[in-house]
């Protein structure tokens, strides 16, 4: 059986609300738990063997596209999440605090990216288009959590 490319844009689209409210159901319900230096560092490092689909010649996409979208990533979408993610030492613990705006934020951020994803797919294909968000994606993960890191180290001293 054959899928048409419709078809897989609306499973994508589908696929990826639900990705998208799993995650902020579980950012929720991490800020009711104490975090560790562990839980800021394995997000990334775990989405960072993504990069394995490169080794497929159909996701390779040109150097300076791969750039210029882990540099959207990093310059542009990450801001939001870094503003609007604190820690606070409670106690002996330290907890992820959000502001009252990330639920809003990252909803803005997937009707970004599904709004951008018809116009890239209109230059590229649906693997190739995947690899360019894979990259947006991990250029946004990588200063906000470098920044959590950052105040859970500050936070951390403070207590020693």
């Amino acid at each position: 059986m054959q899928l048409s490319t419709e078809t897989i844009q609306v499973g994508f689209i589908i696929m990826s609300a639900i990705a998208g409210l799993m995650l902020i159901l579980l950012r929720i319900r991490a800020g009711k738990q104490p975090t560790t230096l562990r839980k800021i560092i394995i997000p990334p490092v775990g989405m960072s063997t993504g990069f394995m689909m490169f080794l497929a010649p159909m996701t390779h996409i040109p150097w300076g596209w791969g750039v210029a979208a882990f540099g959207t990533g990093l310059l542009i979408f990450s801001f939001p999440l870094v503003v609007s993610t604190r820690l606070e030492r409670i106690d002996a613990d330290i907890y992820v605090r959000r502001s009252k705006a990330f639920i809003f934020i990252m909803l803005t951020l997937f009707i970004i990216r599904m709004a951008l994803h018809s116009v890239v797919e209109q230059y590229m294909s649906i693997p190739q288009t995947g690899a360019m968000f894979y990259l947006v994606a991990f250029g946004m993960i990588i200063p906000w959590r470098l920044a959590m890191v950052n105040d859970y180290l500050r936070l951390y001293k403070l207590s020693s």
